[in-house]
C-alpha cells in the first residue's frame, strides 16, 4: 500500500526582499511541498504588495507572523543585520527556518543560531544555493579519481560591477559590506572543495573613506594538507563568478560556479598538459533542490545538527579577514 503523500508545509515569508520576490517565492509557490501562508515586511504596504503577487496573506508585522499557528517554517530575508535577530524570534516561537545568507554578521551569531536550533530540535537552514547543485559532485568525483593528481592551489572569485547608491549592500548599518554579500562565496567553496581547518594567511580590503565599508577584497587560505586558496569579491568588477582547483596532472574550472540559472548546463573545463577537456552537464535548479533539502529536514522535525559546521565555519573565517586584513580606503 502506497504511504499517503506529506502534506504541504505552510511557510511564512519574513522580509520582502529582491531575491524573495525574483527567486525564492516565486519557487515555493511552484513546489508541491510548500504552501505560501503569509508574508511581513518593512512596511505593511509592501507586504501587501507581495501577498496579492504571491496569493497569500499579509501581515502588518513580522511578530504577528511568529504568532501564527498555521505557520510550520519562516523564511527570514531582511537586511543582513537582522538576519540573525528574526531567525532567533523564529525558533523561539517554535518554527522551522531556512534565513538568508550569511546567517549573521560573524561567528558568535551562527553559533548561537545553530546551538538554539539544536537544541529545539528545528530545522535551520541558510540560503546558500550552490552547494546543492550536482555540478560540484562531479568536481570532487574527478578530483577522487585522480584527474588532477595531487591538488596544490584553489582560486575562486565572486564579483559583480556596482550596485545603485540606495542599494542596501551600501549600508554599513544594515549589514552592508561586499565581504558579506559576495565574499562569503568563495570562502563557502573553498571550505566546500577543500574541508575543514582552513586558515586565513592574508587578506586585504578596499574600504570607502567616508564610514569603513568594504567595496571588494582578496583573501588568501591555507588548508591543513597545505593547498593554498587565493579568493577574490567585491562590488567593483566586471561579473565573475568561477573557481579553479589545481593539481600536479590538471586543472579543473567551474565557469558558472555560484549563480548558474535553472535552465543552465554547467560547463567543467578540464586543462592537462597537452589537451583541454569541456564537460557538459545537465543543467540543475539549486534553489529547488535546496527547498526541497528543506523540506525533508522540516518533515523529519528538525535535526540535531544539520549543515550548521559549514555555517560557523564560513563566519569563522570573515571574523579572522576582518581581524587580520589590510584596509586600503577608496574615495
Amino acid at each position: 500500500m502506497t504511504a499517503p503523500a506529506a502534506r504541504p508545509l505552510r511557510l511564512g515569508a519574513i522580509g520582502t526582499s529582491s531575491i524573495a520576490g525574483r527567486r525564492v517565492l516565486p519557487s515555493v509557490t511552484g513546489m508541491p511541498q510548500w504552501d505560501l501562508v503569509a508574508v511581513a515586511g518593512r512596511t505593511a504596504k509592501k507586504a501587501a504588495q507581495y501577498a496579492e503577487h504571491f496569493g497569500c496573506e499579509a501581515e502588518d508585522d513580522p511578530e504577528a507572523l511568529l504568532e501564527r499557528p498555521d505557520i510550520d517554517a519562516v523564511y527570514v530575508s531582511t537586511p543582513t543585520a537582522l538576519h540573525h535577530a528574526w531567525a532567533e524570534r523564529a525558533l523561539r516561537a517554535g518554527k522551522h527556518v531556512l534565513v538568508e545568507k550569511p546567517i549573521g554578521t560573524d561567528a558568535a551569531e551562527a553559533r548561537s543560531l545553530c546551538a538554539l536550533a539544536a537544541d529545539r530540535r528545528l530545522a535551520l537552514r541558510e540560503n546558500y544555493m550552490f552547494p546543492h547543485h550536482p555540478q560540484h559532485v562531479r568536481v570532487r568525483e574527478l578530483v577522487a579519481e585522480g584527474r588532477l593528481g595531487r591538488p596544490v592551489s584553489f582560486r575562486a572569485a565572486f564579483c559583480i560591477p556596482p550596485l545603485p547608491e540606495d542599494d542596501i549592500r551600501y549600508d554599513v548599518r544594515l549589514g552592508g559590506g561586499a565581504l558579506l554579500d559576495v565574499g562569503v562565496y568563495p570562502l563557502r567553496a573553498a571550505a566546500l572543495m577543500l574541508g575543514p581547518g582552513l586558515e586565513v594567511a592574508g587578506a586585504t580590503l578596499r574600504t570607502r573613506a567616508s564610514d569603513g565599508l568594504d567595496l571588494s577584497g582578496q583573501v588568501l587560505l591555507a588548508s591543513p594538507s597545505g593547498v593554498l586558496a587565493e579568493l577574490a569579491f567585491g562590488f567593483e568588477h566586471a561579473y565573475a563568478s568561477t573557481y579553479t582547483l589545481w593539481g600536479d596532472r590538471a586543472r579543473l574550472t567551474v565557469t558558472r560556479a555560484f549563480t548558474p540559472p535553472p535552465t543552465h548546463q554547467p560547463l567543467l573545463v578540464l586543462e592537462e598538459q597537452d589537451r583541454e577537456e569541456r564537460l557538459t552537464l545537465p543543467a540543475a535548479d539549486q534553489l529547488r533542490l535546496l527547498l526541497e533539502e528543506f523540506a525533508d529536514a522540516v518533515h523529519r522535525g528538525g535535526d540535531a545538527t544539520g549543515p550548521h559546521s559549514e555555517s560557523v565555519a564560513v563566519l569563522e573565517l570573515v571574523d579572522a579577514v576582518r581581524a587580520t586584513a589590510r584596509r586600503v580606503e577608496v574615495r
